[in-house]
């Protein structure tokens, strides 16, 4: 329950934990359709017909500027998985009898209530459902993956260099750490893989507010309040030599699709392998009253042996957004590196007695 979560002031989760929400907070949602077929993939459908001509016969909103509005705050949980499942090969899209039937699977299996059959695993499962907000259902359009492209729904390889990389990172994490930089930026409360860019709906806090005037599109995201700005004025992206969390976002307008064009991230954001040349475009589309199309590509060409695309339903919420104290009266990193320092003297003092 995110008031629950919210109100505890606090994250119930250590390092190891924080770790496989990382990767459960891959977990995302797909998309309502604004036109009947993928510009990117022409002749294919992306959506079934009565969604096409629903979205054609809906008109967005406008601002004073004559853009279409984007404001409000906007959710993308949903069970749709990220990437295609194998029982799911060569199916693009869900049957409803089929979405329905996936998304009892999922939450059955995710169920946080049911007891370990082990005191470890009792333990290890101790949060319950009312610290999660996962969704409840796989998103209207249907689709089988958020993973658009390639048409199999997965994320392409990594590079011999990213994988180099990555197992060199995996080492480090499961050292006893010497610093509160040994551990990934989600545990440091620094970012999560939710903030983006891409955006990426994790198991709870998966609100965004966007707020637009005529020359910026500001994105606050409810998961550690991180606040995206984003000019759209036509200025070049800042120097390569300044590297940012989230990335350098420049925006403009193609029609009535915001295109955010972001680079410049750090070495440390490792969006499912990237390194510090990951460049990010996303595309924001109103298709209807209550829904707002995020289609992101990704390209780094020395993480990926291809570039991919993703898109994510996002759908209008009443909010309002809670702010995630994170580590803000939490004193977990501080004994997760005290409790390394421990370990460290034990096995000092095994040696000496040896």
């Amino acid at each position: 329950m995110r008031s629950l979560l919210q109100g505890s002031g606090r994250s119930p989760f250590n390092h190891r934990s924080l770790a496989w929400l990382s990767a459960a907070a891959i977990m995302a949602v797909a998309q309502s359709q604004v036109t009947a077929q993928d510009p990117s993939r022409p002749g294919k459908p992306t959506s079934a017909t009565n969604q096409a001509k629903t979205a054609k016969a809906w008109t967005a909103p406008r601002t004073a500027d004559d853009r279409p509005d984007l404001r409000g705050i906007w959710s993308n949980a949903s069970l749709t998985p990220f990437e295609r499942p194998k029982e799911l090969a060569g199916k693009e899209f869900f049957t409803q009898e089929e979405a329905a039937r996936f998304a009892k699977t999922v939450l059955d299996q995710s169920n946080r209530d049911r007891r370990g059959a082990t005191p470890e695993e009792d333990v290890g499962g101790a949060y319950n459902e009312a610290w999660f907000d996962r969704g409840t259902k796989i998103a209207s359009n249907l689709r089988t993956s958020v993973v658009v492209d390639p048409a199999d729904g997965k994320v392409p390889a990594l590079t011999a260099e990213a994988r180099e990389a990555a197992a060199a990172r995996a080492a480090i994490q499961r050292r006893p750490p010497e610093g509160p930089e040994d551990f990934a930026l989600p545990v440091r409360c620094i970012l999560w893989p939710t903030a983006g860019p891409p955006m990426i709906p994790a198991v709870y806090n998966n609100y965004y507010q966007i707020i637009q005037t005529r020359d910026y599109v500001a994105i606050e995201i409810e998961m550690i309040h991180d606040v995206r700005i984003v000019p759209l004025d036509g200025r070049a992206h800042i120097s390569p030599a300044i590297r940012r969390w989230m990335g350098d976002s420049v925006g403009h307008w193609e029609g009535d699709t915001l295109v955010v064009d972001t680079t410049n991230f750090t070495d440390q954001t490792h969006f499912r392998g990237a390194d510090r040349n990951l460049h990010v475009v996303e595309r924001f589309t109103r298709t209807g009253a209550e829904t707002l199309q995020y289609r992101f590509t990704i390209d780094d060409p020395t993480a990926f042996t291809s570039p991919w695309t993703g898109e994510i339903a996002m759908s209008r919420a009443s909010g309002p957004i809670y702010e995630y104290a994170c580590h803000e009266g939490n004193y977990s990193l501080a004994n997760m590196l005290s409790a390394a320092r421990t370990q460290e003297k034990a096995g000092a003092g095994e040696k000496r007695s040896k």
